[in-house]
């Protein structure tokens, strides 16, 4: 069996996991929620290909995206930093009307389909046998995942700005005591959370499967958002969780190729089913969730305290 095939799928199926996740973890360690992720990803994948088809720009589509994604985050911020807005029922509004707004402008690139991404091969090196197509043969976006991610882990990690935000996310009223801007801060962390959903996006309609179709994104936002608690706020785990979810996702693709004789329905259900399961299991352990969660994610803050 060739497990090379079956790697760079799993790659493909991670990649938007990977930057859904990374934005989300900037957003909460500042101690916002926002369940908006699968909204902000659909409104960056169609906001992509339209850019993409009408240009014929896959750079300019990816930074369309981008901005769609975050476009969608200022709006959910206004709603919950400066009106404080419920940030649980706004996060359900921003994804209820991102599938909304994403299929009303889609709605006419149905059927069309674009070339995807360029892989960024590397003559020689790119045709090493096995480790060359899947470590030099990927796309921008795959490297720039990777990239983000170890630069969010950098950023909190070494970083006074980082440690700033993190004290943010555990304690407003000291940070704000301190003389921090806790409102600007969590700002910049929701609109960084926006960019990073819309890139998920416009990887989903500009190289996972380049075309457009209505609620594309078929959950995966959801999946971003478990994968934060998987990881238990850490970096280094979000890479972990995201692949591992790629795996599963792609297993209905493959299983039965394989000769594994499953009902495709139940095949379809797998990495639902084993979002349930993992988020069941962490929250046996209540211990390690109130140590790692950022202590006053989802609570408003008041400037005038």
């Amino acid at each position: 069996m060739d497990f090379v095939p079956v790697i760079l799928t799993v790659i493909t199926a991670s990649t938007p996991l990977l930057f859904a996740a990374t934005g989300e973890l900037i957003t909460e360690k500042s101690g916002v929620l926002n369940l908006g992720v699968e909204g902000m990803m659909l409104v960056g994948a169609i906001a992509a290909f339209a850019v993409a088809s009408t240009t014929g720009s896959g750079l300019a589509g990816i930074v369309a995206g981008a901005a769609a994604g975050t476009a969608m985050a200022s709006v959910f911020a206004f709603l919950t930093l400066t009106l404080l807005a419920n940030q649980v029922a706004t996060g359900l509004a921003l994804t209820i009307f991102g599938i909304g707004i994403s299929a009303l402008i889609g709605a006419s690139y149905v059927g069309f389909a674009l070339e995807p991404l360029p892989k960024l091969a590397i003559p020689v090196i790119s045709d090493i046998p096995v480790i060359g197509p899947i470590l030099f043969g990927q796309d921008f976006l795959v490297y720039l995942s990777f990239v983000m991610i170890i630069a969010v882990a950098w950023f909190l990690s070494r970083t006074r700005p980082g440690l700033i935000l993190k004290a943010v996310g555990e304690s407003h009223d000291s940070a704000h005591a301190l003389g921090y801007p806790v409102i600007a801060i969590r700002y910049a962390a929701v609109l960084f959370g926006g960019a990073m959903s819309g890139l998920a996006g416009a990887y989903l309609s500009l190289a996972y499967t380049p075309l457009w179709a209505e609620n594309m994104t078929a959950g995966r936002g959801w999946i971003a958002l478990a994968l934060v608690v998987f990881a238990t706020w850490r970096p280094g785990r979000v890479i972990l969780g995201a692949y591992m979810f790629g795996a599963i996702t792609i297993l209905q693709l493959h299983a039965q190729g394989w000769g594994i004789e499953v009902a495709s329905q139940f095949m379809s259900m797998l990495p639902y089913l084993a979002t349930i399961l993992v988020l069941v299991l962490i929250s046996r352990d209540k211990t390690k969730i109130r140590l790692n969660a950022p202590q006053c994610i989802g609570k408003v803050f008041h400037a005038a305290h």
